[in-house]
């Protein structure tokens, strides 16, 4: 420990900085932790969890467990009946009767933590983030009393109706105690969050997300008042979702062509048409490499990315999977006349 720690912590004490404060304190229990004064470093900590580490005088706030996450007014494709849920989580918020906490089950990709996003947005709220690298802890015990110093913290809030917690991808302390590698550390974060979310002020809107919901912990899974399940695109709704993607990407990619039927054509095509998240990175990174004097590059690269086709027949490939003549030649490069004199074998 340096002197400027020292002197970092009587001055942000006599601003009456409480974030800066709190940081410096921690950075402080770290290095006793690592020189092997843990109990000194514990009792740091201990303190810690017992001070609102919020700052009053203003209406954001953020610590070493949570940040804020920007709300972008971007539009959400989703499914009907998913979209359908997360109007109905905005009525039950707005109907005021202590229905605030949801969990965000399905795979990566699936618009979880985007429609979270959406949510605050519609709700007016400020969203913050709960750090899950921050709160996991090596020693024994301490993951539970930083558990319990987030929900202190969360329930002390000045403005607690203009906020919404997100415990993203909470699988990292909330999976099955029983099949867990550690039981009893597992088990012990667990409970305590058990406890907590029975706590939570009914003004604070919590939303959790997972990708492994077949292992969460059951008991858990019962303190949310509603699951809310995102593997449900079929085949027409991704379709439908990669043209929404790239209607909003074309604004801002002012020298690519339009062409729907042809893109819908190219996805339409693929085996597997991924979940929105990795489409959206597909289709953002065809227009990102595409030539800027070529209107129908990106058209090209998607193609290219997504089919595995023979370059010595890949006219007739293209033909069977549908393509015209004419959108055969923007894809390829090739004249209609050149197009038209191969497939018929000249």
């Amino acid at each position: 420990m340096k002197k400027k720690n020292i002197l970092n912590l009587i001055r942000y004490y006599s601003e009456k900085n409480d974030l800066q404060f709190r940081n410096e304190a921690i950075e402080i229990a770290r290095y006793f932790d690592q020189n092997g004064d843990h109990q000194l470093s514990e009792y740091i900590m201990s303190l810690l969890s017992d001070v609102n580490t919020f700052v009053p005088q203003s209406d954001s706030f953020e610590s070493s467990f949570f940040k804020e996450l920007s709300i972008n007014s971007e539009p959400l494709p989703l499914p009907k009946q998913i979209a359908d849920d997360i109007k109905g989580i905005i009525n039950a918020v707005n109907h005021h009767v202590g229905i605030n906490k949801f969990l965000f089950e399905g795979a990566p990709g699936t618009g979880k933590t985007e429609s979270v996003k959406q949510i605050a947005r519609l709700l007016d709220r400020r969203l913050y983030m709960v750090e899950i690298s921050e709160l996991i802890d090596s020693k024994m015990g301490q993951t539970s009393k930083n558990m319990v110093t987030i929900f202190n913290d969360i329930n002390e809030l000045p403005h607690p109706s203009k906020v919404l917690i997100l415990f993203d991808e909470i699988d990292a302390i909330a999976l099955d105690r029983v099949n867990s590698n550690d039981v009893r550390e597992m088990g012990r974060v667990t409970s305590t969050m058990l406890r907590e979310l029975d706590k939570l002020n009914e003004e604070v809107v919590l939303i959790a997300t997972t990708n492994l919901y077949q292992n969460f912990d059951k008991a858990l899974t019962r303190r949310f008042d509603s699951t809310i399940n995102f593997d449900r695109y079929d085949r027409e709704d991704l379709i439908e979702i990669a043209e929404s993607i790239l209607n909003t990407l074309l604004k801002k990619f002012k020298s690519a062509g339009r062409d729907m039927k042809l893109f819908k054509k190219i996805i339409g095509n693929m085996e597997t048409i991924p979940n929105p998240g990795e489409l959206k990175n597909l289709i953002k990174v065809s227009l990102a490499f595409s030539d800027p004097n070529n209107d129908f590059d990106y058209l090209r690269r998607l193609l290219q990315t997504t089919q595995n086709l023979s370059e010595e027949n890949e006219l007739n490939e293209l033909k069977k999977m549908g393509f015209t003549v004419r959108e055969i030649e923007l894809l390829t490069g090739v004249s209609k006349s050149q197009v038209a004199r191969e497939l018929r074998g000249e």
